[in-house]
């Protein structure tokens, strides 16, 4: 029998990355802390980046829902995580940590955010790993026909479209 929250076979949880602003965006993070509640619902891991805004939100919400959260921290001082982390790793790689965090989820959600979030979305894009946005990015160019971000218009279909994705 497959483990909770994994598809058949994995034998393990899926992993699923939120990102987003480490400061406050208010109108988002109920957002983020509704993501949060609906992934630990469907069994799946919320990894992020440890620290506030979006990232606390969603542990907020994941642990309410009695979920397992994993904060990657830019430094080394584990005291950093908010406290709605269970699993605290403290990288020393300052920014460069986004490349993990892009790397740990099998599907990111992308929650507002500055350019750090903007780095992670383009991290995960490079390495093929699908990306859902909640009021995000959206990234244009020449010869670029469309938004490579799968938009969602809610955290329902958010976490809805990401566990279809992940699968």
């Amino acid at each position: 029998m497959a483990a909770p929250g994994s598809p058949a076979g994995h034998g393990r949880a899926i992993q699923i990355a939120v990102v987003g602003g480490g400061e406050p965006e208010t109108g988002l993070l109920p957002v983020a802390e509704e993501v949060g509640r609906r992934l630990a619902q469907a069994e799946a891991v919320v990894v992020c980046g440890g620290l506030g805004g979006v990232m606390e939100a969603a542990c907020r919400g994941a642990r309410s829902a009695g979920g397992s959260t994993v904060g990657l921290l830019p430094g080394v001082d584990p005291s950093a995580a908010n406290p709605f982390v269970d699993v605290v790793l403290p990288t020393g790689l300052g920014e460069a940590r986004d490349a993990l965090v892009a790397r740990a989820g099998e599907v990111v959600i992308a929650i507002g955010g500055g350019y750090g979030t903007l780095a992670e979305i383009a991290l995960a894009l490079k390495i093929g790993t699908p990306v859902v946005g909640l009021e995000t990015w959206e990234i244009h160019r020449p010869g670029l026909a469309v938004d490579p971000i799968e938009r969602a218009g809610s955290a329902a279909e958010a976490v809805s479209r990401a566990l279809e994705l992940s699968r």
